[in-house]
């Protein structure tokens, strides 16, 4: 990859002799960029616009100072997390929403004041492309290990680039979407421009953006052991009614899920499903602990032996300390409870609440939070011999996880997730997509069980291929491929993050140290002869 450069004279000089775009022009560039991005984000089926909302962010804050940037990078995240995050608001109120999007704004603006900082090198987008994936990189782990949602890959469950999530994860999925669009602003900048001559770099990088995903489509993973077909049955039992209140009526939905549970055996017994190999219940489908209430464990114990098959049970257990764990456990039909895996990572203002009493000057919706501990282990429970790969609702947004679950000799991956918090929200799609996107980085089958939807079955391709709606009680059965195979990306985990977020650094290194050198030959150039203190020419846009 050869070093970042500059821009030669001949591209720089007419930037210099043009009059930049008024401020107020570039903030309404970034924020309607922002709006743009959020409207290609799940359920709508628009990934294709994507490059056209970070190609206008790249127009917004080229050749701008690294403040400039910053406020550019702010409102284009601000523009984009306040309707993408707006479910939040339904949980805590207003203001906690309101707040949660301009701290996460933040990493945009860092991203906008470094993308601002590279610009002016030579092959510009290749570099700030770098920068987002590293900006991207560093939201997704800080603070309170992180909060990845809103990831440019997140929003390419479908369509051209999502096969290159197969080879690099999301991280390289990522890259590839927003370097097709910034290599597109360069493109359309050059040309308006009549720059004819310099668009071929930027029209390089624009192609391989888009051939990236259909060579990743025909890589192979590697074959580790024979594929195997099974059948696994997904239970949506539903909430008695919408928002918080459902979790003060946790029997309820306990009963919900035996009861559609039931039915299935019902369905099973006239012929009319298959027979299951494994059950999966969502998260919360029993926040009554079973260890400690004989009543909900007699249920899920009739529920197993009535379907003939060992399920997988979302269930809030109090540990001997007072803590709680998120857990899911394995429920054989004979045996009952026989292994258990607990959340690893678990969501803070959440399931616990950092920073309690700091917090509390802002929403007293604080104190709802619970007291959750994380637990330990790769994420990985053994149903009737299939490894299941379990990732318990926000679970799936982290990689590390979900690539730990796949290291322990998961064939199929769980997506337990209570959803019903959320309302009708966009939530759960965007969520989904997630799994989609799961399903492609390690070549496995994804089948994803809510209490109140949308639950779905997915291929290794990321096509579901059977949903329920929201709100209704409902069952999927599914034959399902088990595969034992190592895609790249399993195998490379988070190196192509890594390298990619080095490289940004560089070339934000690399932008500063030129753009030092050519203010002082500026200065030395225009400085009056004797003169003590010879003028500074300011940056353009400044």
């Amino acid at each position: 990859m050869a070093a970042p450069t500059l821009d030669p004279p001949a591209d720089a000089a007419p930037v210099r002799s043009r009059r930049p775009a008024p401020l107020l022009v570039r903030v309404s560039v970034a924020a309607g960029a922002g709006l743009l991005l959020f409207a290609t984000f799940p359920p709508r089926p628009l990934w294709w616009l994507a490059p056209v909302a970070y190609a206008l962010l790249f127009a917004s804050v080229r050749h701008v100072r690294a403040r400039r940037g910053f406020l550019l990078g702010f409102l284009f995240g601000l523009a984009f997390l306040l309707p993408l995050l707006s479910w939040t608001g339904g949980m805590v109120g207003a203001v906690p929403w309101m707040a949660l999007c301009v701290f996460e704004a933040l990493f945009f603006g860092l991203a906008g004041a470094a993308m601002a900082v590279v610009s002016r090198l030579r092959v510009a987008a290749l570099w700030a492309a770098t920068v987002w994936v590293g900006v991207e990189a560093l939201r997704g782990r800080v603070p309170f290990g992180g909060l990845p949602w809103g990831r440019a890959g997140f929003g390419q469950p479908e369509g051209l680039f999502l096969p290159t999530a197969s080879i690099g994860g999301v991280p390289l999925l990522s890259f590839v979407t927003v370097l097709a669009g910034f290599a597109l602003a360069e493109i359309v900048r050059r040309l308006v421009r009549r720059e004819v001559r310099t668009v071929a770099a930027p029209a390089v990088l624009l192609v391989l953006a888009l051939v990236a995903g259909p060579v990743a489509a025909v890589v192979p993973a590697t074959v580790d052991g024979p594929e195997r077909t099974v059948t696994i049955a997904a239970v949506q039992g539903n909430v008695p009614r919408l928002g918080l209140e459902f979790n003060a009526q946790r029997r309820a939905v306990l009963d919900n899920h035996v009861r559609v549970t039931e039915q299935l055996a019902a369905d099973i017994a006239a012929g009319r499903q298959p027979q299951p190999d494994v059950v999966i219940w969502p998260e919360n489908s029993s926040d009554i602990d079973p260890f400690r209430n004989a009543d909900a464990a007699a249920e899920i114990s009739q529920a197993a032996a009535v379907v003939r098959a060992p399920i997988l049970v979302g269930s809030v257990l109090v540990n001997a300390d007072g803590t709680t764990s998120n857990s899911v456990l394995l429920w054989d039909p004979v045996k009952g409870p026989v292994a258990r895996n607990d959340k690893r990572r678990i969501q803070p203002f959440g399931e616990y609440m950092p920073w309690r009493s700091f917090f509390r000057l802002f929403s007293s919706w604080v104190d709802r939070a619970g007291n959750f501990v994380p637990g330990p282990g790769p994420g990985v429970l053994d149903a009737a011999g299939i490894p299941v790969g379990i990732t318990i609702c926000w679970e799936v947004a982290f990689d590390d996880l979900v690539a730990d679950s796949v290291d322990a000799g998961a064939t199929v991956l769980a997506v337990p997730s209570n959803n019903a918090t959320f309302g009708l929200s966009e939530m759960t799609y965007q969520q989904l997509a997630m799994s989609r996107i799961r399903s492609v980085e390690h070549d496995r089958s994804s089948i994803v069980a809510t209490t109140s939807g949308v639950s779905a079955a997915i291929t290794p391709d990321g096509t579901v291929t059977a949903s329920t709606g929201q709100f209704v009680p409902g069952t999927l059965v599914e034959r399902t491929v088990l595969r034992d195979t190592t895609t790249l990306a399993s195998r490379l985990r988070s190196v192509p993050e890594w390298v990619l977020t080095a490289v940004g650094v560089l070339a934000v290194g690399a932008a500063v140290l030129a753009g030092r050198r050519r203010q002082r030959r500026t200065v030395t150039d225009s400085a009056p002869a004797g003169s003590a203190e010879p003028p500074v020419r300011e940056d353009e846009d400044g």
